[in-house]
């Protein structure tokens, strides 16, 4: 079982940059590639990035590649996703995910677990 909380989101101008945090319970949080993913009102949930448990393997969409960076501390429980030159279009509720096959999906499906979301929002 894997319980997982994020944190970071807020408000901030498009532009402008946001980090956010998801804290993961469990001692075998590193066995489990993780990823984010986000929905923002009337739409379909969206895969945002992936990382698989040991770090060395990630990938995101076109839509935010070179904008957003995933990155996790084995440590710490804890995966993170950078995310600079924020627009309007990203604003959305960002989930956190764990899938134990290790090496991550883009497939919303194939997680297991998921946190309660943090609030992203891109002003004009």
């Amino acid at each position: 079982q894997v319980q997982l909380a994020e944190s970071g989101g807020g408000l901030v101008q498009a532009g402008g940059s946001l980090l956010l945090s998801c804290a993961a319970s469990g001692r075998t949080f590193s066995s489990y590639a993780m990823g984010w993913f986000r929905q923002a009102p009337g739409k379909e949930r969206e895969f945002v990035a992936a990382i698989s448990w040991s770090g060395a393997i990630t990938y995101s969409p076109d839509s935010v590649k070179g904008r957003f960076t995933i990155s996790r501390d084995n440590g710490k429980n804890t995966v993170y996703l950078q995310m600079n030159s924020l627009k309007p279009e990203d604003t959305a509720v960002y989930y956190c995910a764990a899938n134990s096959n290790g090496y991550g999906s883009r497939r919303s499906a194939e997680y297991e677990y998921w946190g309660q979301g943090t609030q992203v929002t891109v002003s004009s």
